[in-house]
């Protein structure tokens, strides 16, 4: 004989921190968001044991699956401290499908896996919203996820927050940069704010030993807070470069996140080359001289942390430059020219003022 009944003083999940029904009802409100994602090769539903995507085989000659993960670091913090959550989902997704691109993979399909101390119903939908936002930027589909309670390992208002993409490609057409030669150009696609990177040392900078207020002006002369400015999505950039590939010879693609142009630049650099990034060609926004300054942040540790206003560089042949500048340009991106490729040992150095 079995009774559904707890016993008296008899123990409980929901007394251990964990709230199945609050589960229940954040599945609930997330499921429309969720479908607003998803593409034709979406099957089934949410709420699955797996996410099911049939992926379209006569499309392809010779398809070879990208995958990445990655996720918002300490940004969570900014966005804790504020109660605002619905757009770091965005950086979520921009984290990870911006890597995929950078080697021609078209994003298909994305998961998230959120992790809090406390489950709260409106915080999950927020943050589901952010992602789904993304993706439909991105324009791949949703397609599952987790929602993880841990009490005691984590504190009330706590979260994590860390997302999983795959995309596809054709294998002749992946971008290696094997056929970066010398005198190719870098062509960058501005960043207007921090992205998803380098907030450990921004938060200290501003927040602790600026003592700046989160709901204060950003900088001298903003018209917009700190946690306006700290709190903005990442641009997401595969879309253009989707569009860049298909239109000129797109020899590389560098994602400009943790260690900066330096750190990453010099990732698709095949041996014998290296790159000059000209300082001065593209606009640095005010929040990364902010920094600087209060911190007394030298320049060199700048550049290796931040993105410094450029979140994605592209190489292309001199032949392709303005047909690049012009693609991007259409697509909403101020492109610009910001260096060249050069005889070298893979070094990246950063020139001029």
């Amino acid at each position: 004989m079995s009774t559904s009944a707890t016993p008296p003083g008899g123990e409980t999940y929901a007394g251990a921190g964990v709230s199945i029904d609050a589960g229940e009802e954040a599945v609930d409100r997330i499921k429309a968001k969720v479908r607003s994602t998803f593409r034709p090769e979406v099957i089934g539903d949410i709420g699955g044991f797996g996410g099911l995507f049939a992926l379209d085989l006569a499309r392809y000659r010779a398809p070879v699956l990208v995958s990445s993960t990655d996720g918002v670091g300490t940004k969570a913090l900014v966005a804790q401290a504020t109660g605002r959550f619905t757009t770091i989902g965005i950086d979520l997704v921009a984290m990870c499908v911006d890597d995929l691109v950078c080697q021609g993979a078209e994003p298909l399909f994305f998961l998230d896996y959120i992790a809090v101390g406390r489950l709260d119903p409106d915080h999950i939908e927020q943050l589901v919203e952010g992602v789904a936002e993304g993706c439909r930027q991105a324009g791949c589909a949703l397609i599952g996820g987790e929602m993880a309670e841990h009490p005691g390992a984590m504190e009330p208002g706590e979260f994590d927050l860390v997302g999983f993409a795959v995309g596809v490609a054709e294998r002749d057409a992946l971008i290696s940069g094997s056929t970066i030669a010398p005198g190719d150009v870098l062509i960058g696609l501005p960043s207007p704010n921090l992205r998803s990177n380098g907030y450990s040392l921004a938060r200290r900078v501003l927040l602790e030993r600026a003592g700046l207020p989160l709901d204060g002006p950003a900088f001298p002369g903003a018209h917009h807070s700190l946690a306006d400015e700290l709190l903005a999505p990442s641009v997401i950039y595969s879309p253009v470069v989707a569009e860049l590939q298909r239109a000129v010879e797109l020899r590389g693609v560098a994602h400009i996140t943790g260690g900066g142009i330096p750190g990453n630049l010099n990732r698709v650099l095949p041996a014998g080359t290296a790159a000059e990034v000209r300082r001065g060609t593209w606009e640095v926004p005010p929040i990364f001289t902010e920094i600087q300054r209060l911190g007394a942040v030298a320049d060199d540790e700048m550049h290796r942390v931040f993105n410094m206003g450029l979140g994605m560089i592209c190489v292309v042949p001199p032949s392709e430059v303005f047909r690049a500048l012009d693609v991007a340009r259409a697509g909403g991106h101020r492109a610009v020219e910001v260096g060249r490729i050069v005889t070298g040992a893979g070094t990246v150095t950063l020139v001029g003022p």
